[in-house]
């Protein structure tokens, strides 16, 4: 049986979960390809960004399952937690991917909003009269 390694990447509200091993190259998110999942480019380059840093974009086949947040959020936890796959693969590659800042989690999310307020910070209109 090849081995296989999971792991988690979060990033706002979007869970990530990640199984990676040896193989093509095929990157699959919610069971399709990671090019029709995120149709735009710069989140397609957020998923790959991890194996690009290594040159390893054909030696490790990526299966993911992601939910909650917005493509943003989804795409940038999908990019922490191969990272952090990848890592549990074989320690060398943190070498590589910690200067890069691959391994850090974002941790900036949505302020709560406050009572009195219109938003997390917007106050409503002030009347005089």
């Amino acid at each position: 049986m090849e081995k296989q390694k999971k792991a988690i990447g979060r990033r706002k509200e979007a869970v990530a979960r990640i199984y990676i091993s040896k193989g093509s190259g095929k990157i699959t998110v919610n069971d399709r390809d990671y090019k029709v999942y995120f149709p735009l480019m710069y989140l397609q380059n957020q998923v790959e960004l991890p194996l690009k840093t290594i040159n390893a974009m054909d030696q490790y086949d990526v299966n993911v399952t992601v939910d909650g947040g917005g493509q943003k959020g989804q795409a940038e936890a999908i990019k922490l937690g191969i990272s952090r796959a990848l890592c549990d693969l074989d320690a060398e590659i943190r070498v590589t991917l910690k200067p890069a800042g691959l391994l850090t989690r974002d941790p900036r999310s949505v302020e709560r909003k406050k009572f009195g307020h219109k938003k997390a910070r917007r106050s409503y209109q002030f009347s005089k009269r």
